[in-house]
């Protein structure tokens, strides 16, 4: 597989909201269709938590990406007509700056001395990378997950930048239940020996607070009514227990949660998720509104928007994405509200492409 990553080099320092700088950092990114020569065709998409920029294939390398079929000719993003450009959150190991880099300072990589990373830096660092393009007004911003409030702290922090704005799956702050479940994900990852202060290596990693951390977080991403349908009560086949382990594996839904694990695990830095998770929880539209989210969200300037939500989302709830909506609503925009059905539950932007496909490529047909 090839690597179509680009690198866009931050200003130096770059300085973050909570203090602290980082020196010779970087954002990767990656683009699909062309950007049209008055430079107003770009849509830029703000990812969740663990994802890379590669978001579909490309000429440089052809592998799916994780919103593949939305991203193409003819598709909702339709790069016939668009500029696409996908951005790795700053902090993130998928080729951005994160505590697994280097830093200049020392020649060791940062760990526990990056600096406190926000959501705000993420946004920050995302509207350096597009400026450095050549774009001074994105057609669309799209956020998803924890990149919907990324998308969100774009627009408050660089208005005018943006013309119109889609919302998916996400929240103006994070909610009680959400904090509860991130902060037992960076508790298993700590508590794990291996993990030992952030000091660890590929010889010595924190594979079992990962796998814990994950399936927790998968748990979440889904609804009960899926793992109802998919698994109920079926026990896994006699060849595939371990009747010698005490409290071993006995239905599928704890094989699947296993299979999920073992595929995340050292797919991601468990320092990165930790400051990722920890900028997801501080994020709070209401530091904005003098306490308020409404008045916080007021402060957004865009034409239109759409936001979806998804009424079995259990870690962003539906009404959070009416809160969004009334928001940009009452701040002028010409707001779009879909409400989706689907039983996958948060994940559901991810898996059921027919229903956002319509959503999003009926709203970007429009623009």
């Amino acid at each position: 597989m090839g690597d179509a990553r680009r690198y866009h080099p931050l200003s130096s320092p770059f300085r973050m909201k909570r203090g602290g700088e980082l020196l010779g950092a970087r954002v990767a990114y990656e683009t699909w269709g062309t950007l049209n020569a008055a430079r107003d065709n770009a849509i830029l998409i703000l990812t969740g938590l663990s994802p890379s920029a590669h978001a579909a294939a490309n000429a440089q390398d052809p592998s799916p990406g994780w919103w593949e079929a939305m991203i193409g000719p003819g598709r909702a993003f339709d790069t016939d007509r668009f500029h696409v450009i996908c951005v790795n959150s700053l902090g993130s190991d998928k080729g951005s700056t994160c505590p697994a880099s280097i830093d200049p300072a020392t020649g060791e990589p940062y760990r526990l001395t990056f600096p406190e990373l926000s959501l705000e830096d993420v946004a920050n660092a995302a509207h350096e990378t597009v400026s450095g393009l050549g774009i001074a007004r994105l057609a669309c911003l799209v956020g998803c997950s924890m990149g919907g409030m990324s998308a969100l702290a774009y627009m408050l922090l660089h208005p005018g930048t943006v013309r119109t704005h889609i919302s998916v799956d996400t929240a103006p702050q994070a909610q009680p239940f959400a904090i509860a479940i991130r902060s037992l994900q960076r508790e298993a990852i700590r508590l794990d020996p291996r993990w030992n202060g952030g000091h660890y290596d590929d010889d010595v990693w924190p594979e079992h607070g990962m796998s814990i951390a994950r399936k927790l977080g998968v748990i979440t991403y889904r609804s009960a009514m899926e793992w109802n349908g998919r698994f109920a009560r079926i026990r896994l086949d006699a060849d595939e227990r371990d009747d010698n382990a005490p409290f071993g594996f006995e239905f599928q839904v704890e094989s699947y949660l296993e299979a999920h694990a073992r595929r995340f695990n050292r797919q991601f830095d468990p320092n990165s998720y930790l400051y990722l998770s920890r900028a997801s929880d501080w994020f709070d539209m209401a530091e904005y509104g003098d306490g308020d989210v409404m008045r916080g969200l007021q402060r957004i300037q865009v034409t239109r928007a759409l936001v979806i939500g998804v009424s079995t989302d259990i870690l962003f709830p539906l009404e959070q994405q009416e809160t969004i909506a009334r928001g940009l609503e009452a701040a002028g925009a010409a707001v779009d509200f879909v409400a989706l059905d689907s039983p996958q539950g948060h994940d559901a932007f991810l898996v059921d492409i027919e229903n956002y496909s319509k959503a999003i490529g009926g709203f970007l047909a429009s623009i």
